[in-house]
């Protein structure tokens, strides 16, 4: 049961970490519209789409950047006001013990990290879509990357396609070869010059094609010249298509899915993917932990004041972020495992709370 001094530990938290939010929200959309301003009014778009294309949608990208890093800034600021009023001390000397107070702040930051999830997982890759194609349209026009050279996959454990160039204009695979495995021997090769898409998601078509059997030593070649075949293939020409901001633009549901399908086609990018995933789900623990750390750092009456508290609790904030970009990195690129890639620098500035609140009961 929350107690007055609980509601009201909770209201402090609560209107400081969304007032920081909207404080900073407003700071970042300001200076990205004076960096972009230039090249909004040398494109073709209306501010209709400016507005609600791209900065409705800018605004959930930037704060799912910001709200672990704010929270933890926050607490700082109003426990470090309430200690040095004398607050802290008059809680602790009526009888209520030091963890007992933490538990307001759990209560306030499980509350945004429960929100931050959903919109990690939801709200904010559905708004990163819409405002990546209004960048891909109108700012940066690279961010789409076609497969069209020695493109490799698997369409199944045992099915193989090769294709020595792809065009998407007409979506027509040139140089088409298709493997089927079986037991660890190759059993059929299916070799086209060109082969066609003929009707979406995935029917493909060519008229002119080579097939090889195998049978142990035995070997049976026929030959196609003007017979077309008309299959199904299970690719399509979006498969061909990549976007260099793919993987903020799914939802965790979609994100599976792809997972899934790249694990299942043998290509590499799955890992990538992979440690996105477990993000998602890590990254609202962090606003606890971080929450934790910062009324360790702010609830002891300080000689200087909310700055000192301000400058220690930004260094660690950026300790956590640069130890997060290595783990990330290292999952993604090397033999770390996406889940602890994701994972540990929770774990290790866990390890740092629990250290500073035991100092703090001192």
């Amino acid at each position: 049961m929350l107690k007055k001094i609980d509601r009201y530990i909770i209201g402090k938290y609560l209107s400081s970490f969304f007032f920081t939010i909207v404080l900073i929200t407003m700071v970042s959309v300001v200076i990205d519209l004076s960096e972009r301003i230039a090249k909004f009014l040398s494109q073709d778009c209306t501010w209709q789409e400016v507005v609600f294309d791209y900065y409705v949608n800018f605004i959930p990208y930037i704060n799912g950047q910001l709200w672990p890093l704010f929270a933890l800034i926050a607490v700082i600021f109003f426990t470090s006001r309430i200690a040095s009023d004398n607050e802290i001390i008059a809680i602790l000397s009526s009888g209520v013990s030091y963890n007992r107070v933490l538990v307001p702040y759990l209560v306030a930051s499980s509350i945004i990290a429960g929100l931050f999830w959903y919109g990690k997982n939801y709200v904010i890759p559905r708004s990163t879509k819409i405002k990546n194609e209004f960048e891909s349209k109108y700012i940066s026009r690279n961010q789409k990357k076609v497969l069209s050279n020695n493109v490799h996959f698997f369409l199944s454990p045992t099915e193989k396609v090769y294709i020595r160039y792809y065009k998407q204009k007409d979506s027509t695979a040139h140089s088409f070869r298709f493997e089927r495995i079986e037991k660890g021997k190759l059993v059929y090769v299916l070799k086209a010059g060109k082969l066609k898409l003929k009707e979406l998601p995935n029917r493909w078509s060519t008229n002119k094609y080579e097939e090889r059997f195998f049978d142990g030593n035995k070997e049976r070649f026929v030959k196609h010249d003007k017979t077309e075949l008309d299959t199904i293939f299970e690719f399509t020409p979006d498969d061909f298509v990549r976007h260099s901001k793919q993987m903020e633009m799914m939802t965790s549901d979609k994100l599976q899915e792809f997972i899934n399908v790249e694990r299942s086609r043998g290509l590499g990018t799955a890992k990538k993917f992979e440690t996105e995933m477990h993000r998602r789900n890590a990254d609202p623990f962090t606003i606890i932990i971080l929450t934790l750390i910062g009324f360790a750092v702010a609830a002891r009456k300080a000689r200087g004041g909310i700055g000192l508290n301000l400058a220690v609790g930004i260094i660690l904030g950026a300790g956590f972020v640069v130890l997060a970009q290595f783990s990330e990195t290292f999952s993604t690129n090397l033999s770390l495992h996406p889940a602890l890639g994701a994972w540990m620098p929770n774990i290790i500035f866990f390890l740092v709370a629990l250290y500073l609140l035991s100092r703090g009961q001192k």
